[in-house]
């Protein structure tokens, strides 16, 4: 195979666990992030470099000369709630990359990573560009997607990708927290439905990728198509999975109604300067709310996945436990 590619935000939790991927199906791949480089076998090929560096960013792009871009590098949480600016990253970085693609010469595809927070959770949009964000994350993104519409030209073939939710082995410190709380007991449901969300696995997420990287041009190019397991997962179901693997224990279920008294304490500590207080209404209200995105034009370009949620489920429970072990 041998293609050239350049994965930006290789440090990230999808870029960790992309890079090892696409080299195991035989690209070659360099990982360009902005983080320092560690020591270690995925560093073997990476640059490091800021987007928002035009220049550094265009020097990245000639000395490596990829066929290949898959676009992750992204400022990625909500904290933001004052000034568009605070996600540069995502919008000037985005025409960077995209100016960097063209000027190289190379470039012949181009995956970019957007968010399904382009629109709040919940809402299904009409076409690619209905967009209802409810942040600045999400107004952040929407620019991304217009960025690379306006600027990608016709001999790249280039198209959009929206994860969802993505979970599993390497997950941020956030998400590690929820399955301590897990592994702990101290984890609780709110209500008793089910609640069908559109969740990704991260093994099926790098191989979906790989799979968009590899489609015939006419299957995706200038589209846009969400990033997740093709079957909704019932958030109940895969916390009470999750905790088994973890703890043995059973989730306790929590009321609706006590459950939002106690997130509105938890807004009360948030808005007295404890940001970290893991319970608020935000949460409560993002827990309740059931979003399937519409997958089948990604299962059309994918085919099958190769793992089940209850693969993920063992394989994250190990890591964790393996983690925790080294810490």
């Amino acid at each position: 195979m041998n293609e050239r590619v350049l994965v930006t935000g290789s440090s990230g939790f999808i870029g960790r666990a992309m890079v090892p991927y696409l080299r195991g199906l035989g690209y070659a791949v360099r990982g360009l992030d902005v983080k320092p480089l560690a020591e270690g076998p995925d560093d073997a090929d990476r640059y490091r470099c800021d987007i928002l560096d035009r220049d550094a960013l265009m020097a990245a792009f000639r000395d490596f000369s990829p066929q290949i871009v898959v676009h992750l590098a992204a400022r990625t949480d909500l904290e933001e709630n004052q000034r568009i600016e605070g996600y540069a990253a995502n919008t000037v970085g985005t025409q960077n990359v995209v100016d960097a693609a063209v000027a190289c010469g190379t470039v012949t595809r181009a995956l970019f990573t957007s968010s399904q927070l382009v629109c709040a959770v919940g809402y299904v949009p009409k076409s690619d560009t209905d967009y209802r964000p409810i942040n600045l994350y999400g107004q952040s993104k929407v620019i991304t997607e217009q960025v690379v519409r306006k600027s990608m030209p016709e001999p790249i073939t280039w198209c959009l990708l929206r994860p969802t939710t993505i979970w599993g082995e390497g997950m941020s410190p956030h998400y590690q927290r929820f399955l301590g709380a897990l592994a702990k007991g101290h984890y609780f449901h709110v209500g008793s439905g089910r609640l069908l969300k559109s969740y990704g696995y991260v093994g099926n997420t790098v191989y979906e990728y790989a799979k968009f990287m590899a489609a015939p041009k006419e299957a995706i190019a200038g589209r846009t198509f969400y990033i997740a397991d093709y079957a909704p997962i019932s958030l109940r179901d895969w916390i009470d999975a999750l905790s088994s693997e973890l703890s043995g224990r059973s989730v306790r279920t929590m009321p609706i109604p006590m459950a939002r008294l106690l997130a509105k304490c938890g807004d009360m500590l948030n808005a007295a300067g404890w940001r970290r207080f893991p319970f608020n209404s935000f949460r409560v209200n993002n827990i309740l709310t059931e979003y399937t995105s519409d997958l089948a034009p990604t299962e059309r370009v994918c085919g099958p996945l190769p793992y089940t949620m209850a693969d993920g489920v063992v394989r994250t429970a190990k890591w964790f436990k393996h983690r925790r072990a080294g810490a």
